[in-house]
């Protein structure tokens, strides 16, 4: 195995890590913007109010993904198994 081939796996886990956390981070961002433009519309200033919300809906967003991103891993982890197994 070369040098160029490390660098193609190495490239393809920053993509896959990319891939898998896009869909948390942009339901995290969507409910911290709404609660923000809710907080400025209102005045209300409570710092905590964001956390709660952003945590359960990213946790639900995880749960909907999760046959997603186990697909995913095990095909990337199948791939770097077989170049082990094959030398490169």
């Amino acid at each position: 195995m070369d040098g160029a081939q490390v660098l193609d796996i190495a490239r393809d886990g920053i993509w896959l890590l990319i891939n898998l956390s896009l869909p948390m981070m942009i339901v995290g961002l969507g409910v911290g913007l709404t609660i923000a433009l809710f907080q400025a519309l209102t005045q209300i200033q409570e710092i905590t109010l964001v956390f709660v919300p952003k945590i359960l809906a990213i946790f639900i967003t995880m749960l909907v993904t999760l046959p997603f991103m186990g697909a995913a891993m095990s095909t990337y982890m199948n791939k770097v198994a077989d170049l082990i197994v094959t030398g490169g």
